[in-house]
């Protein structure tokens, strides 16, 4: 994420260069959102605004790390710590939490979920015992609720109640079908994924005779969800697949576009059945390779 502003200069001083310190970075963003000498883009930005970036750079960090590629990983894990100071920036500027108050937060909860790895003010260590960590992320949502003024109002709690909605649809498919399985309720076999998957295909097909969208959409997304269950009983990332996919089409479609270019032809001007024949060229040519 960059500024929006056209010639927008940050009034760095001599002191303001380049640092490993976190802090230069946080007197950065300081800077960015301070009244009138600061960054208008940066100054008219919310939580909500800034959420979509956020969520960017999260994938971005992905897709450095599916290529590889450790300069790009670098630079985009800095993109996504900024996200971190921008967004502490305007809590503090609320007076709600600062930076170092998330650093602390963290630091205290991960030192808490490992009592097998940091030993309690006694020095005592605790045995690595399997749905420890479970149970304390059970008891650290308790305590939230406790100190929740709203908590009287919240929704009843259950089984999925602890997976977060506001996660991308296929990871949080692929978490309630992980919590849902741990009580039982799954297929034990792969294929049985199949025959539900060929059920919803069934059902779109009727939904399409019907010509009702509404139900058209309602059913793709069971199909979907079906999909991400195969992936999960075949120890397979749904996002990672996907994204796998995603590369392989851009490979095969920029193929059929350059074979065009070759012949002097453009895509518009070529039939359905011409890129078809190319898109397969391509096919045959990976799997030889």
């Amino acid at each position: 994420m960059s500024c929006g502003i056209a010639g927008c200069l940050i009034p760095i001083g001599a002191s303001m260069t380049p640092s490993r310190d976190i802090s230069g970075l946080i007197e950065i963003m300081a800077r960015l959102r301070t009244p009138v000498t600061g960054c208008p883009w940066d100054l008219e930005q919310t939580f909500a605004t800034v959420a979509p970036y956020t969520i960017e750079e999260a994938y971005e960090v992905t897709d450095a790390i599916t290529r590889n590629d450790m300069h790009d990983l670098c630079d985009e894990l800095g993109d996504l710590l900024l996200q971190v100071v921008f967004h502490a920036r305007m809590a503090e500027e609320q007076g709600a939490f600062a930076f170092s108050d998330v650093v602390e937060a963290i630091t205290r909860k991960m030192i808490r979920r490992h009592p097998h790895v940091f030993p309690d003010e006694s020095g005592n260590l605790m045995p690595l015992v399997k749905g420890a960590w479970d149970r304390i992320k059970a008891e650290e949502k308790a305590e939230r609720a406790a100190h929740n003024p709203d908590a009287a109002n919240a929704p009843p709690s259950g089984l999925l109640a602890g997976i977060k909605p506001g996660q991308p649809a296929l990871a949080r498919a692929m978490a309630l079908q992980w919590k849902a399985s741990s009580v039982g309720f799954d297929w034990n076999d792969p294929r049985a994924v199949l025959a539900k998957i060929r059920e919803e295909i069934d059902e779109i097909e009727a939904a399409l005779d019907e010509g009702k969208p509404a139900e058209i959409a309602a059913e793709t997304g069971d199909l979907m969800f079906a999909l991400v269950n195969l992936a999960r009983h075949v120890e397979a990332d749904p996002e990672m697949a996907l994204r796998q996919t995603n590369a392989k089409f851009e490979r095969r479609f920029a193929y059929i576009e350059q074979a065009l270019a070759a012949k002097g032809r453009s895509l518009e001007g070529a039939t359905l059945a011409e890129m078809d024949a190319l898109w397969n060229e391509a096919k045959t040519k990976e799997a030889a390779e």
